[in-house]
C-alpha cells in the first residue's frame, strides 16, 4: 500500500533508544527575520473530541509544543463530514499557524459530492505530511460458509446480490470498500447503510447481514469472542499482529488498497520554509517510541513522508473513489 509503504522505512528503520529527538535548538529557531512559529499554532480536528483523529492530533500537538516552546492547541470543529473544520483551515492566513487534520473521509466526500463538497482538497490546501494509516478488516458472520476472499467471491458469483454488507453510511469508506471489492472481482453485493459502524457490526454478529469492513480496534473484541470471522485486511501488506492475508492475495486482477489514512495540511500558499519545518518536525515526532506506541494502541500505523507524497496520496484517493462511485452509480444521500 502506498500510504504505508511511503513511510515504512522512515518509521521502522530507526528508533531512538531513549525516545529523544534532535529538534533544532532555540537559537536556531530564533535566527533570521522570519520566525516560525511566532505565536500559538492551532491544529484543527474536524471531528469530535475523543475520536481516533483527535487522539492522534493531540499526541502530535503535545510533542510539537514541547519541541518549539510554543503552544500547539487542538481545536475540535466537527460537522458536515469534516468539511466545517477544514473550511476554517482553508480560509485562514497562509502562514502555518492554523493546520488541519485531513483524513480519508474527506477524499471520499470530495469524490461523492464533487463541487458541492465546499472545499477542494488539492486547490485549497498545502499538504504537510501523512501521519498514520488505519487498516480495515473484512469480517463475516460465522455461519457464512466462507473462510477466504476466494470462497466469498465464489459464493457471491453463485448467488448474485444475496450477500449483504453493512457500512456506517452511503459514500463512506466502509461502503466504498465493498464497492471496490465488487468491481475488482465482478460480483454483486447488496449494501445496507447504517448510522455508524457499531450497529452494523452487531447485525453481522447477529446474522442479519453477512459482512462488514471495519477498523481493527472495533473488530478485535468480536473476532476474539468468535462472534465474527475475519477474512482479510484491506491494505496491500500484511499487518503486524494480525494473522490475516490481504484482500489482494486472493488473486484479484487489480490492486486492492483501502486505508483510513490521516494527515496534516495547511492553507494553500503556505510558504515553503514553513512547510519544510513542519514536515521535518512531524517526522521526528512520529519516530518517538512513545508516540508510535500510542498510535499502534489506537489501531493505526505511524507513517510520515514528504509533503509531495501526501499530496499525491490525497489526489490519488479522490480519483480512485470518484471512479468507483461512478462505476457503482452511487448518489449522495439527501440531507
Amino acid at each position: 500500500m502506498k500510504a504505508i509503504a511511503v513511510a515504512r522505512g522512515a518509521v521502522f528503520s530507526s528508533v531512538w533508544a531513549l525516545g529523544v529527538v534532535a529538534f533544532p535548538s532555540q537559537a536556531q529557531k530564533d535566527a533570521g527575520p522570519a520566525v516560525y512559529p511566532s505565536r500559538v499554532v492551532t491544529l484543527v480536528n474536524p471531528f469530535t473530541p475523543g475520536s481516533s483523529t483527535d487522539i492522534v492530533a493531540r499526541a502530535i500537538a503535545q510533542k510539537l509544543t514541547d519541541a518549539w516552546g510554543r503552544t500547539v492547541v487542538v481545536e475540535n470543529r466537527p460537522g458536515a463530514s469534516g468539511v466545517i473544520g477544514l473550511t476554517a483551515v482553508a480560509r485562514s492566513p497562509a502562514d502555518g499557524h492554523m493546520l488541519g487534520m485531513m483524513i480519508v473521509s474527506h477524499a471520499t466526500n470530495a469524490a461523492l459530492q464533487g463541487s458541492k463538497a465546499g472545499i477542494d482538497l488539492i486547490r485549497d490546501f498545502t499538504p504537510i505530511s501523512q501521519v498514520v494509516a488505519q487498516p480495515y478488516i473484512l469480517v463475516v458472520n460465522p455461519s457464512l460458509p466462507v473462510r477466504s476472499i476466494k470462497e466469498l467471491v465464489a459464493l457471491a458469483k453463485a448467488k448474485p446480490g444475496a450477500i449483504t454488507y453493512g457500512s456506517s453510511g452511503t459514500g463512506g469508506v466502509l461502503h466504498l470498500a465493498g464497492e471496490l471489492l465488487a468491481v475488482q472481482t465482478r460480483i454483486k453485493l447488496t449494501h445496507i447503510p447504517y448510522k455508524g459502524a457499531s450497529p452494523a457490526l452487531s447485525d453481522v454478529a447477529g446474522g442479519h447481514i453477512a459482512m462488514l469492513f471495519l477498523t481493527r480496534m472495533t473488530a478485535l473484541p468480536f473476532m476474539q469472542s468468535g462472534r465474527v470471522r475475519a477474512l482479510a485486511v484491506t491494505v496491500s501488506e500484511r499487518v503486524p499482529g494480525l494473522d490475516l492475508p490481504t484482500v489482494q492475495e486472493s488473486g484479484l486482477t487489480g490492486p486492492f488498497d483501502v486505508s483510513g489514512w490521516y494527515g496534516v495540511s495547511a492553507a494553500a500558499g503556505t510558504p515553503a520554509p514553513v512547510v519544510e519545518r513542519l514536515n521535518q518536525d512531524i517526522q521526528r515526532v512520529l519516530k518517538l517510541p512513545d508516540v508510535r506506541e500510542r498510535m499502534l494502541a489506537e489501531g493505526t500505523l505511524p507513517t510520515g513522508g514528504t509533503p509531495a507524497q501526501f499530496g499525491e496520496l490525497v489526489r490519488g484517493e479522490v480519483e480512485k473513489w470518484r471512479r468507483i462511485i461512478q462505476q457503482a452509480a452511487i448518489v449522495p444521500e439527501s440531507r
